[in-house]
């Protein structure tokens, strides 16, 4: 192949190719490797453009010893790293060994690599410590408290309460696998939110009470149409009352205010707009950002007291996701905050 053939070819081919000869010159690259390298790295030391020790092993290896090889480089761009998997290629050009380098962008499978991982690992400890203290009051009824009915009753009541937060655990998990598996498709089934909302407000009002808090509904009551999931908007519903009642309790009053919105998703037409205010103690606005991201929690001990998974709010984000609408939370310090769910009403 002579060295002009070789640069069309690389020219017709979408990955970021270049092409080093044997004089460790950049003999050629195409469109997408000079816009990662700059257009003046054509001619130039690979050492210039490329200076990470494992891909100019990698590059000898192919043009000394005619052996392919692989390796990652890694670019820092202004607001996150790429990451490329590099096939480094020994290939004949006019007669002259040359080392063909293709860059595969690979920064999403990182990424989603790096989330199983947190994820895995963010399951195995909220499982480990419900299990451990279950093992622990196990071994204690099989050994010293065998003859005590006080420890005994005792430690069956907390045996209970940790085999139901595993069991709450284990059911978001589901609920969440579930909701991401439909997220791409939309509902189609005409829906009366107004009446979802009232379910959710009468199945909580005892739990409020009980709590001192009082769920007061404002707006919209009568029939509100619109394309969904009875079962998860009455679980976006749920989550999101249920929570202004445990975390905003100091406030003694969550309102949940429901209006027709007919510019609320501007393009997409008119809405129905709901929103969950509690006057508590208000979320830090660094915290605001990562609330939706999966077991995240502003104070890990007090939501694990009041029985938080961690995962509501991921559960909520995609359910909206999945009905086109939008999440959007509102808070300050010391004056409580508002979670704001938007539905296409058509």
């Amino acid at each position: 192949m002579q060295e002009q053939d070789a640069a069309q070819l690389l020219e017709g081919v979408p990955l970021p190719l270049v092409l080093i000869g044997p004089d460790e010159r950049i003999r050629s690259a195409n469109a997408p490797a000079q816009r990662l390298f700059g257009a003046t790295s054509v001619a130039r030391h690979y050492v210039m453009a490329m200076r990470q020790p494992a891909l100019l092993d990698a590059i000898e290896g192919a043009l000394r010893l005619d052996r392919p090889g692989r390796a990652r480089h890694i670019i820092t761009g202004p607001s996150r790293e790429v990451t490329y998997r590099v096939t480094v290629t020994p290939v004949p050009v006019a007669g002259e060994r040359c080392a063909l380098c293709a860059f595969e962008d690979i920064t999403e499978q990182e990424q989603m690599g790096a989330i199983r991982r947190d994820f895995v690992a963010n399951v195995s400890h909220e499982l480990r410590t419900p299990l451990t203290a279950l093992l622990g009051f196990i071994e204690t009824l099989q050994g010293a408290a065998r003859e005590d009915p006080a420890a005994r009753a005792r430690f069956l009541a907390i045996m209970a309460r940790e085999a139901g937060r595993m069991n709450r655990l284990v059911q978001d998990l589901l609920s969440l696998s579930r909701v991401e598996a439909e997220e791409r498709v939309r509902p189609v089934t005409q829906v009366d939110v107004s009446a979802v909302i009232g379910q959710a407000v009468a199945a909580l009002r005892p739990m409020a009470e009980a709590a001192g808090v009082a769920i007061e509904r404002t707006g919209e009551t009568g029939h509100l149409p619109l394309p969904g999931d009875a079962d998860q908007l009455t679980q976006v519903f749920h989550n999101l009352i249920e929570n202004a009642v445990k975390y905003g309790a100091s406030g003694k009053l969550v309102t949940v205010e429901v209006a027709r919105d007919p510019d609320g998703l501007a393009r997409l037409g008119p809405a129905v707009r709901i929103e969950v205010v509690d006057r508590g103690e208000g979320i830090d606005a660094i915290h605001l950002p990562r609330l939706t991201e999966r077991f995240y929690r502003v104070d890990n001990h007090r939501s694990r007291e009041k029985g938080g998974t961690g995962l509501g709010l991921a559960i909520v984000k995609h359910i909206v996701n999945r009905h086109r609408g939008r999440f959007r939370i509102e808070s300050e310090l010391g004056k409580g905050s508002r979670f704001i769910v938007t539905l296409p009403a058509s």
